[in-house]
């Protein structure tokens, strides 16, 4: 066989070696997101399994909140920070948060370091858990399951579901501040639940403002 013959071999065996290695990675990737949603899904429904006996029904023909986080909004990065973090179990969750119209629910677990960003969004250290009065700080990734508050709007429903009652406010004010800017977290007279995120929702680097999502008991 002459040299040419030789080479035309050699560059079959090399495209059908690169076939089979994108085959096994495509694989890999689409088991990594199964079982990442598989391992969201059992962390909602072991909380909803907890409350089933405590939160009243819902009445009969009503509409149940959405329960699926749509990832295609996600950056890719935060995509692949969200699956390394389900190599370690998740404590139980405080409260689920939920917004129907954006087809948001997510577990709320404590604290705001990274590991908790990435595979939920976290309850502010120094403001009042979910399950008690006050000015309630949640926070979320901008560019992970808070992208989309980019499409919140005045007025729609924000539920915080927890073991004994569901806590359900309006959005009465969008804003957004600098990252000092602490006053959006102070105490108040009454109920508030208070969503911060970083803004732009789409910026390159560290994004410069915050966006502040203020809700009342309705």
């Amino acid at each position: 066989m002459d040299r040419r013959g030789i080479w035309r071999r050699r560059l079959h065996l090399l495209e059908r070696v690169s076939w089979a290695i994108a085959l096994v990675l495509g694989g890999t990737w689409a088991t990594a997101r199964g079982l990442a949603w598989a391992s969201e899904r059992r962390s909602i429904a072991a909380f909803h399994e907890t409350t089933r006996a405590a939160v009243p029904s819902r009445p009969t023909g009503a509409r149940a909140p959405a329960v699926e986080v749509d990832q295609s909004l996600w950056d890719p990065g935060r995509i692949r920070a969200y699956l390394r973090a389900l190599a370690r179990p998740a404590p139980p969750p405080l409260a689920l948060l939920r917004i129907p119209r954006l087809a948001l629910e997510v577990p709320v677990l404590e604290g705001t370091d990274e590991w908790t960003l990435d595979r939920a969004v976290g309850h502010i250290e120094g403001t009042p858990r979910p399950d008690e009065a006050g000015n309630v700080g949640i926070a979320g990734h901008r560019d992970g399951f808070f992208r989309v508050l980019k499409d919140i709007s005045e007025g729609d429903l924000v539920e915080l579901a927890l073991p004994a009652e569901v806590r359900r406010f309006r959005v009465a004010r969008l804003s957004i501040v600098a990252p000092d800017e602490a006053q959006v977290l102070a105490s108040t007279g009454g109920a508030r639940l208070t969503l911060v995120t970083c803004y732009p929702f789409y910026f390159v680097g560290s994004a410069p403002r915050r966006f502040i999502v203020q809700a009342i008991p309705e």
